[in-house]
């Protein structure tokens, strides 16, 4: 970023006598403004204090070489009084959010001190200065300062020996969620799943309230959150029962939390409550509309955890945490903000409710029918602005006259939509197809109000119609006149002096003025005063000009309060109607969702999968939704797969799969032990096994939000939890290794899986000894087998552990065949029923390019190896073994 001087010292005394600590000094030795600026400081010590003093935003004492050091601006110093100079940075006002949005991203509060009135209203003493906001990372409304495409949500943790609750918000479109449980692993994963930006954690040390940047330690968490967040510690009153419970009856004006569902749920109470009291703290006259409050249960939804979103690479990849690669770059087809983030939500948690997923799908299924339709929905949710957020900024009073605009040009769409919707008769359509009257209203009032392009700053004019206000209209008619004056006074001087070039001018200043060029003063007349010399101009006032300058900036600050005072009311209108806004918005960023999944299918030919409330896992020519976009047309090797269901009936041809499966299903389901739990899925290197294994769990979880699947065809159940433990991984900040990464990663998947969950594991016991490595892997695969019974698909190149098919019947072998030539291998990367007996590393080691003279001696010492293993197990079996 570019050095910022502020213009108030250019020594470089940054290392001399400065004062930069406010705890050090006597503040009644500072002149009176640095005392009402330390007096703030002390009020939030754990946050940068902005503090405004005339076109800047500045910061003294600590705070100064804090801004200085982390947006890389110029450290200056500013005479404060007895005491001497006092460390100072600032930033321009009209640029102060650029510059906090740089901090809040760095974990740090932000305090705005704003100036209350002008100079003028103060009348020689010290402005009034107040705190008008508090940003922190978790509340945040600014546009520039958010992410279109994510939720910011600041979260609240209450725990109670191994009783959690988790509490959260975004202030930016309303969303408040709270949920209880008591399983303190769950807590981890929710918050892993929400990411939220800032945390909430109650304590009662005295040293609060304190913000502790992602990566801090303390003592004051406990072990089960995870230090990569922001953490707010906070006072334990406002969390305490009593206090959390009354602040929520009064919000919402409600006698108890029944209506929330969390009447019964006193640390959801808590945790509500205490979000709550930390976001009026914070916002103070910018508090935005929250929505109800909403209780939910984890297990209402498919449960994936942290490691199982990171391998299947949900919303980032694991190679470079980028976004492009996905499953959500692969999907999004959304053409708004919100219906972007609503795709997110429902990756981040799917569906466990078969009835509102079969809604989803009809009417997807009803937009891939319907071209016309679909194409016609998606044209018109591409005018669609940002309403959550636009409506959430006019709640908060922080909403500008282009946010209004954008708002009624969003809801003017909303009939046209609607009557679009009339077409189709699918849940999600019919949802659309009633706009409440108010919000048309709402629209025509702000369109009558505002001018077509309004101003960014709502202080400056140019923001009202003519024809709103008769005053208004009445004192722009006479600024108008005045003005005509001043322009008028151009052409009459230059005749009355025949200085062809004479000018009138402004600045902000000396106001208006005559300018005449130094050549022509001999030509000016007496009553001419003069005002400033330039380098090559005279500058001149006459106090007829001054009088009309008088009533013209007079009547200005009238009119711009006129139109602010206008625009201000018109906002508190649209506020008021936030919630029906709100409501409506969640319809239209859902249809999106649906739209932008139907275009996808229509494109990449995905299918409807039947969702039962069975154990089978039935996919007909599946394919990898990222690896398949990743690839030209037609280069993707499609393969089905087969869990769940009685015994293994292989995999027959396309045509034959669904009326070879059918007669299966009914006797598994009366059954399940007779099923097929356990695929053990061998073959070589880069062959294809990781990817038909994220491709299997993908489309379950794209068939659990409702999405269609790329596949031929397909037979789901339910999955309660999705498990994954692929790739070699180090944790080298808490000094794990490889192996014992995959032991942690193994283990929380035997505690925690059932026989409902779908199981994706690949290569366990590779990171150890190979007679150790073989022997954890069967002990895996046996235990899951015989005693989990989940849906599981085991990738490995122990080709031993094939023996499990013949010792369970509930377990089958599946490989990734090659077709073996003379002099090198060719990848068919087709998943067929066999045991593969061969890994191929020494051949995929050539295709990768390593040297012939290893690729030779690795041959040599595999004959050895293979020579001696064959003497040991014989051995073995002599003795007994």
């Amino acid at each position: 970023m570019t050095a910022f001087h502020s213009g108030f010292s250019s020594e470089t005394d940054s290392t001399r006598n400065i004062i930069t600590d406010t705890q050090q000094i006597d503040i009644t030795k500072l002149s009176q403004m640095y005392q009402h600026y330390v007096e703030v400081k002390h009020q939030h010590l754990h946050a940068i204090l902005l503090y405004r003093v005339g076109d800047f935003f500045e910061c003294y004492f600590q705070d100064a070489v804090k801004l200085a050091q982390e947006l890389e601006l110029v450290l200056t110093s500013k005479q404060a009084g007895e005491l001497g100079k006092v460390a100072m940075s600032g930033i321009p006002h009209y640029a102060w959010e650029r510059y906090a949005t740089c901090l809040v991203e760095k974990g740090y509060s932000v305090v705005i001190c704003d100036q209350m009135e002008t100079a003028a209203e103060a009348a020689g003493r010290l402005l009034r200065r107040e705190v008008t906001r508090i940003l922190t990372p978790g509340t945040i409304l600014e546009d520039g300062m958010l992410k279109c495409s994510h939720n910011n949500y600041l979260a609240a943790v209450v725990i109670i020996a191994e009783d959690w609750s988790l509490a959260y918000a975004d202030i930016s479109t309303g969303e408040y969620w709270v949920t209880q449980d008591s399983n303190l692993e769950l807590l981890t994963q929710e918050l892993m799943r929400l990411q939220p930006a800032e945390v909430l954690f109650p304590t009662n040390t005295p040293d609060v309230p304190r913000l502790l940047r992602p990566g801090e330690t303390s003592d004051k968490l406990p072990e089960c959150l995870p230090s990569s967040f922001c953490y707010s510690l906070r006072p334990q009153t406002p969390f305490t029962p009593s206090e959390a419970r009354m602040r929520l009856l009064n919000k919402f004006k409600v006698l108890s939390m029944e209506g929330f569902g969390c009447e019964h749920l006193p640390l959801a109470v808590r945790a509500a409550g205490g979000l709550l009291e930390y976001l009026e703290e914070t916002q103070k006259n910018t508090f935005a509309p929250l929505q109800p409050l909403r209780t939910y249960m984890i297990t209402d939804y498919l449960i994936i955890d942290y490691q199982t979103r990171r391998n299947l690479e949900i919303t980032r990849t694991i190679r470079d945490n980028k976004f492009h690669g996905s499953l959500l770059w692969a999907l999004d087809r959304t053409s708004t903000p919100m219906g972007g983030r609503t795709l997110r939500r429902w990756l981040m948690q799917p569906l466990l409710d078969i009835q509102m997923i079969q809604a989803r799908q009809y009417t997807i299924e009803e937009l891939v029918k319907d071209t016309p339709l679909r194409q016609g929905l998606r044209y018109l949710l591409k005018q669609i602005y940002d309403l959550e957020r636009l409506v959430g900024r006019a709640g908060s009073g922080t909403a500008n006259g282009r946010d209004l605009v954008a708002l009624a040009d969003s809801l003017a769409k909303l009939p046209e939509l609607a009557l679009l919707a009339n077409e189709g008769s699918s849940p999600f359509l019919r949802d659309l197809q009633q706009v409440p009257p108010v919000l048309e209203e709402l629209s025509r009032d702000i369109r009558f109000h505002l001018v077509e392009l309004p101003p960014s700053n709502i202080k400056e004019g140019g923001l009202i119609r003519e024809g709103v206000n008769h005053v208004l209209d009445e004192r722009k008619l006479v600024l108008e006149s005045d003005q005509q004056w001043i322009a008028n006074l151009e052409l009459e001087e230059r005749e009355h002096t025949g200085i062809s070039n004479l000018r009138v001018g402004f600045n902000k200043t000396f106001g208006y003025y005559i300018s005449i060029s130094r050549s022509k003063t001999n030509q000016v007349p007496e009553n001419y005063i003069r005002k400033q010399t330039l380098t090559n101009e005279e500058r001149y006032i006459i106090p007829e000009l001054k009088e009309r300058e008088a009533r013209i900036l007079t009547a200005l600050d009238d009119l711009n309060q006129l139109e602010y005072e206008i625009f201000v009311e018109l906002r508190s209108r649209v506020g008021k109607h936030a919630e029906a806004i709100r409501q409506v918005s969640k319809v239209v960023a859902a249809l999106d969702v649906l739209c932008g999944l139907a275009e996808l299918s229509v494109y990449q030919d995905y299918c409807r999968p039947e969702i039962v409330r069975g154990r089978e896992i039935l996919i007909t020519d599946g394919r990898h939704p990222v690896v398949e976009q990743s690839l030209p047309a037609g280069f993707f090797v499609p393969n089905s797969t087969i869990l769940g269901v009685e015994e293994e009936i292989g995999f027959p041809s396309p045509e034959e799969f669904e009326e070879k499966t059918i007669h299966q299903r009914e006797q598994h389901n009366q059954n399940p032990s007779n099923s097929l739990d356990l695929v053990i899925l061998t073959g070589p290197n880069a062959s294809g096994k990781s990817c038909y294994l994220r491709q299997v769990g993908l489309i379950q979880i794209m068939a659990q939000i409702g999405s269609f699947i790329p596949a031929k065809s397909a037979k789901l159940g339910m999955c309660d939890r999705i498990f994954t433990r692929v790739g070699a991984v180090d944790d080298l900040a808490t000094g794990q290794s490889t192996f014992m990464v995959e032991m942690n990663e193994t283990a929380n998947i035997l505690n925690h899986a059932t026989s409902n969950s779908l199981v994706l594991l690949d290569e366990i016991g590779r990171g150890t000894a190979t007679f150790d490595g073989l022997s954890i892997a069967w002990a895996v695969a046996e235990y899951i087998a015989t005693d989990i019974c989940s849906r599981t698909i085991f990738a490995t190149h122990y080709h031993e552990m094939n023996q499990l098919a013949v010792m369970l019947h509930n377990v089958a072998n599946y490989q990734v065949v090659v077709r073996e030539l003379s002099d090198r291998i060719i990848f068919l990367h087709q998943v067929q029923p066999g045991a593969a007996d061969k890994s191929y590393g020494i051949e995929v080691g050539k295709l990768a390019g390593l040297p012939s003279i290893v690729i030779n001696r690795a041959k040599q010492v595999m004959e050895q190896i293979e020579k001696h293993s064959k003497i040991a197990i014989g051995l073995k079996k002599l003795d007994g073994y």
